[in-house]
């Protein structure tokens, strides 16, 4: 079989944003940021206070960093040395789960059981001292609600996490009463942050006017330094949670992708532009295209990172691919045309991206970009996915037209580190 192709096009309709639609968005995110600013509760967007700024980049010392964001879990001892200069002077890192030895993550764990042995990765990092202090950062990529820099409460785990006694607890209190029971009255731990502030502070500490931090991977947020100019509160990151952005007009795919996710109408950028949505959304529509609509195949963003290598004339990988995944032969005719849909599909990702970044630009700068800025980008899609940073970057360009040049977006990823052991710097200033 061949692809219809007016029912190729339209699909490819689905997966298009034109230059005034993306003005569109791009107000959209201004909007919502005002709104939150003023009230939280009449906006998509989170605003979740980190109660930190920038570092000045004179930030010296020896500093633990704790990332805590899945089931590897690090630590690393980082000396800091001014003027975005760090070295990283020990790392340690282990799972939380090992299968048929022990599993810290499930219900039958215990809150101890899981901060004993984060404890025990900190006693490797500081290789046993208990006599030196040491300020601890903590990079805790979970839901919580903070009220400062040291106080985060676990409102409740994601990503597979189920151990009792965590919920509604301040991680920082449950991480010092374990270094305690293991003689690291020494360590202090005196900052949490989340991932993508992380990111921002990391990048900050290297380069001047890092005013936007951004996670684009397998999931998607956004946060950006906040300067409350007509207010008398200093100026600090706030943590968007940006994937939750909802003034967006999604098309028919990502209807039926929200209906059968885990939570329907929720995280609605989130599901248009992040890895882990992607290789789901490509598959829907090739399987309108091969007539097995519903159908799902499991492609990933890794699939359609190779679809898009693949250069050779015959599609002979994307054709590979196709049958691996679908059991079905295709054309190598088809097999551009898929290229086209995926390449059109990460497309909308970028530029969708593209237009939070403006978003947050025209309110901190209004409608003209006077200051340079950098916007600091970690995450798979950033890094690794072809056309995606590209295109993140038309984007920026085609709404920004001039004032895109004194714009740069910057790879941050070292961020959940060396981001954590900066917030430890911060919070002795």
């Amino acid at each position: 079989m061949s692809f219809d192709k007016n029912q190729f096009e339209g699909i490819l309709k689905d997966f298009t944003i034109d230059s005034d639609e993306l003005k569109t968005i791009a107000a959209d995110f201004r909007y919502d940021l005002k709104k939150g600013l003023k009230d939280p509760a009449e906006s998509s967007l989170k605003m979740l206070k980190s109660y930190v700024g920038l570092p000045t980049r004179q930030e010296k010392g020896e500093y633990l960093a704790l990332d805590f964001g899945g089931t590897n879990v690090r630590v690393l001892l980082i000396r800091l040395e001014g003027d975005g200069k760090f070295e990283v002077l020990r790392k340690v890192a282990k799972p939380l789960v090992v299968p048929g030895s022990y599993n810290y993550i499930a219900a039958d764990a215990t809150a101890e059981q899981m901060f004993d042995f984060i404890a025990g990765l900190v006693e490797e990092a500081v290789e046993g001292d208990h006599a030196k202090q040491y300020f601890l950062g903590h990079t805790f990529s979970f839901p919580s609600s903070q009220t400062n820099l040291y106080n985060a409460k676990l409102i409740t785990w994601t990503k597979e996490f189920a151990t009792p006694g965590v919920e509604g607890e301040v991680v920082n209190d449950l991480l010092k009463a374990a270094l305690h029971r293991k003689g690291l009255d020494n360590v202090e731990p005196t900052a949490v942050i989340n991932d993508t502030v992380a990111v921002q502070l990391a990048a900050a500490y290297k380069h001047d006017n890092v005013n936007i931090g951004c996670i684009y991977a397998t999931g998607h947020n956004t946060c950006y330094l906040e300067p409350f100019a007509d207010k008398a509160e200093q100026p600090m990151i706030l943590n968007l949670e940006s994937g939750g952005f909802n003034r967006l007009a999604p098309g028919r795919f990502d209807v039926a992708l929200d209906e059968r996710s885990e939570k329907p109408g929720e995280q609605r950028l989130e599901k248009m532009v992040s890895g882990r949505y992607m290789g789901e959304l490509f598959g829907m529509a090739l399987a309108e295209l091969l007539g097995e609509a519903g159908k799902e195949y499991g492609f990933t963003s890794i699939d359609m990172s190779a679809i898009m290598e693949d250069e050779s004339e015959d599609c002979a990988a994307i054709r590979a691919l196709v049958a691996k995944k679908t059991g079905r032969d295709i054309a190598a005719a088809d097999a551009s045309l898929v290229q086209d849909l995926v390449l059109r599909i990460v497309n909308r990702s970028a530029r969708l991206v593209a237009a939070s970044f403006v978003g947050i630009l025209w309110q901190l700068e209004g409608e003209g970009i006077e200051q340079p800025q950098t916007i600091a980008v970690d995450g798979s899609v950033y890094e690794k996915m072809p056309h995606a940073k590209e295109n993140l970057e038309k984007g920026l360009s085609e709404l920004l037209g001039a004032d895109a040049a004194k714009v740069e977006t910057v790879l941050e990823n070292g961020g959940s580190g060396l981001g954590a052991a900066i917030a430890a710097a911060v919070s002795q200033n």
